[in-house]
């Protein structure tokens, strides 16, 4: 029984954030970016009503560096998990450290991981949910396989907004993802330009 909640909260997640972006997680370091903001989605799955809080922090390039999904499914199956997904050639044994403002921090295992991800998940409980609640920002350290850690930090500005309001319209996710869209290609546009005029620059000395 344990197999198959898990599963449809697998399922939950990956059917979720990848509605929301359409960039992949990759193992490079990249500037973090600000992030989306969080927000809640919600779907039918089968004979059971998913809904994910969400956020997501993307590089300058656009590339996608850590999702965070508060994950509630009721209905045929019961089931609440936190799940964060980050860049794969991570370490293992370390998990993902999760930190709450000043407080100490939580080990969150990895369940699987995955050519373009590793996902790590932990039951969510109600002091989690209070703990976010409550505090300012959130901070998840993974490990890469130079054994470098990689802190990223969210703000929890919005979290309560999100996690007590009712879920995106999909017409308004839809914008999201345009909007998000256009933003990675006008960055992928810049980064193009910029390599393109030091080339040039670089044969014009030589």
């Amino acid at each position: 029984m344990t197999f198959r909640i898990s599963n449809v909260a697998k399922i939950a997640v990956a059917t979720l954030f990848a509605a929301s972006v359409s960039a992949s997680l990759t193992g490079m370091a990249h500037a973090q970016t600000p992030t989306q903001g969080w927000y809640k989605v919600c779907t039918k799955q089968e004979d059971n009503d998913v809904c994910v809080v969400q956020n997501i922090v993307t590089a300058s390039t656009g590339q996608l560096l850590t999702a965070i999904g508060l994950i509630i499914v009721e209905g045929k199956v019961n089931n609440k998990v936190l799940q964060v997904s980050v860049p794969s050639a991570r370490t293992i044994p370390p998990g993902v450290n999760m930190q709450i403002d000043d407080g100490k921090a939580q080990r969150v295992p990895y369940s699987v991981c995955m050519p373009d991800k590793c996902v790590a998940q932990v039951p969510l409980t109600d002091a989690i949910v209070d703990s976010f609640k409550r505090g300012g920002e959130v901070i998840f350290t993974s490990v890469n396989y130079q054994r470098a850690a990689n802190p990223i930090k969210i703000s929890l500005k919005g979290f309560t907004d999100a996690f007590d309001g009712e879920p995106v319209a999909q017409s308004e996710l839809q914008e999201r993802q345009r909007l998000l869209q256009e933003e990675m290609q006008r960055k992928a546009q810049s980064a193009r330009e910029k390599l393109e005029a030091a080339q040039k620059k670089a044969k014009e000395t030589n």
